[in-house]
């Protein structure tokens, strides 16, 4: 999906409109909305867009799956439209009279971790790498080499407290800097060095203050940021103007460094110790029921964005013993939907289905990025989620059942292998091949439903002359002008053939007529673009001018409206030449069927010239 442009102007359409956006940011996977008003979001025009995989509610967030590309998919709206991340919005207080206190919990911290998240992964990996290069390749530990590439690799997580001091201020929409500087102080010499041991007692004041170390904890800069940003508001309220440029920082400074290193510091360092401390006697006491209610659950809550609440608790074993073993069976629960993707593709008799299938299995075997086939497939075939399931929980148990430990925080991923070659790598092996084989094979057997599929057998008959013969639909042309090679057009969205094959024209007159007959399945509310679906199942896109939506409708009048049946040769809509041009804007227009891939071929016309009766498209049939 390579026109993020055009995606990213259709996925704030659908979701109401700039005006109905209050703030939107991205995690790994999907955008996250936060709407004045979800009614206005268009679940059904969403989903139906190349390039969303699902839309979804939860957790107070309007959220579009999008998958590998949303990074993409966000800059482009944010590069076109003036709408807030979700750390500088408003919405923040409208989510706190909203939202129920669970909701905003893992709001917040799905919020300060994401971010966080690729260079933990990262350097995880680096980590593993190196533990390979010692262990296989001889490398020394005493070597200048290991040593710069260990600090490479234990620098995010010897500094996680500032990291997650950043990501919290720009969270709670606090001072940055002043954050950073709060727990900057507990790792710095002077304080560090007045601890022997951990638990040693030094005075403040006349106050004892329990010093900890805060080397990879997470708990205490999330708290203590929490309660500086209501101290900031506070200050910025009490203190004039004219000095608040340094008394609200140096006053901040006097009251959260001593207050986190005496109280917030050590209750989050317990409360941590606590949590590590609980998981590490349940996977005791039971591995094997511990890893098969995570193997089963795991997609769930990610599904409801919840699974921010345990990813804490791996990163706090991570720091303290050196290796977790949470991360594991949640591998189990990604290779079953990568099963569940390989046995569609297997199953399936819909091309459609079978490229989805596929094109979904290689992220979630080579990243772990499972969100395709989850909404694309899981849910929507309904009984391939539960053969997941079935495969998640029995790999999941064996995981358990084993104590399978992983060394870095990564994503379940085959690229990711290293990190999990601990002394317990070939049960992992064993646990994630259970999983993966098992769950596609029970995607077979089970079976699904695939509704109707648009084989060359069952294809609706055409009504009218946009039918040469039985395997090949033609698009007549839909307005006069001169012919451009689609490569030529000075968009690159259009010129690579992302959007699906075509041509174009330079119009001489300023209408626009149907070229197929059919339904009118898009009209963009700029009036500069519209989709059409001939009866045959031809997908027809005509898109005015070049960037053309800049002008907001203005000049454009559409003799239509979306869901409208229309007869070849019908007059769509009208535009003003000289107006646009006189604008500023390109009216060079690209006509393209935008599934191509249902083709084997898309023959252009060779006129250099035509009307809007002549043949301009011709698509022949797989």
């Amino acid at each position: 999906m390579a026109d993020y442009k055009q995606l990213a102007q259709s996925i704030v359409e659908g979701v109401g409109g700039e005006n109905n956006v209050d703030s939107v940011y991205h995690c790994m996977t999907r955008l996250r909305f936060k709407l004045k008003n979800g009614n206005k979001l268009n679940k059904k025009d969403l989903e139906q867009l190349d390039g969303v995989v699902s839309v979804l509610y939860s957790n107070g967030q309007h959220q579009v799956v999008i998958g590998n590309h949303v990074a993409e998919v966000y800059k482009a709206i944010t590069d076109q439209y003036n709408i807030d991340s979700a750390a500088t919005s408003s919405s923040q207080e409208s989510e706190k009279k909203t939202s129920n206190p669970i909701a905003r919990l893992f709001n917040i911290m799905s919020s300060i971790i994401t971010p966080i998240v690729p260079t933990l992964a990262g350097s995880g990996m680096l980590k593993a790498l190196l533990v390979i290069f010692t262990t296989y390749f001889g490398m020394s530990e005493e070597s200048s080499t290991y040593l710069i590439l260990s600090a490479a690799s234990n620098a995010v997580f010897y500094f996680f407290p500032l990291a997650l001091a950043v990501s919290a201020a720009k969270t709670y929409g606090v001072n940055t800097f002043v954050s950073l500087a709060i727990m900057g102080a507990l790792m710095e010499p002077k304080f560090t060095g007045l601890m022997q041991e951990v638990g040693d007692i030094v005075d403040f004041a006349g106050l004892p203050i329990v010093l900890m170390s805060y080397s990879g904890q997470i708990i205490p800069a999330i708290l203590a940021i929490w309660l500086y940003s209501y101290l900031e508001k506070f200050l910025n309220k009490v203190i004039p103007k004219v000095i608040q440029m340094f008394a609200v920082p140096m006053i901040s400074l006097l009251v959260m460094v001593p207050l986190t290193a005496g109280l917030i510091g050590p209750f989050g360092v317990y409360v941590g110790d606590g949590i590590a401390t609980g998981i590490d006697m349940m996977s005791n006491t039971s591995g094997m029921l511990t890893g098969a209610i995570i193997g089963a659950g795991w997609t769930f809550l990610v599904m409801f964005g919840i699974h921010w609440g345990i990813v804490p608790a791996m990163l706090q074993n991570l720091t303290q013993t050196g290796f977790d073993t949470i991360r594991p069976p949640v591998a189990n629960a990604t290779f079953a939907q990568a099963g569940v993707a390989f046995g569609v593709f297997l199953k399936a008799k819909d091309k459609k289905l079978k490229s989805l299938a596929l094109s979904s299995l290689a992220p979630a075997l080579l990243a772990g990025v499972t969100e395709p086939i989850v909404y694309g497939l899981s849910v929507r075939l309904k009984r391939p989620m539960i053969a997941a399931v079935i495969g998640g929980t029995i790999g999941g148990a064996f995981a358990g059942a084993m104590n399978t430990t992983v060394m870095a925080y990564v994503f379940p991923a085959l690229t990711t292998l290293p990190a999990f070659m601990t002394d317990t790598f070939a049960y992992y092996i064993i646990s994630i091949t259970i999983a993966f084989v098992l769950t596609a094979a029970l995607t077979y057997i089970l079976g699904f439903d695939e509704g109707t599929p648009a084989s060359d057998d069952k294809v609706k008959p055409q009504t009218q002359n946009n039918k040469i013969d039985s395997n090949r639909s033609v698009v007549k042309s839909p307005m006069s002008g001169k012919v451009v090679p689609l490569k030529e057009v000075n968009d690159q969205a259009f010129s690579t053939g992302a959007m699906g094959q075509g041509i174009a024209i330079i119009p001489a007159h300023g209408k626009v007529f149907a070229p197929v007959t059919g339904t009118v399945t898009t009209l963009f509310h700029t009036k500069h673009a519209i989709g059409l679906t001939a009866d045959d199942g031809t997908e027809v896109l005509i898109h005015v001018g070049l960037d053309t939506v800049k002008l907001d409708s203005q000049h454009f009048t559409a003799h239509i409206n979306q869901g409208d049946i229309v007869q070849e040769g019908q007059l769509l809509t009208e535009f003003d030449i000289e107006a646009i041009e006189k604008a500023g804007y390109e009216l060079t227009t690209p006509i393209i069927i935008t599934n191509s891939n249902d083709y084997s071929d898309v023959i252009e016309t060779e006129q250099s010239a035509v009307s809007n009766n002549d043949v301009l498209l011709t698509a022949v049939k797989l």
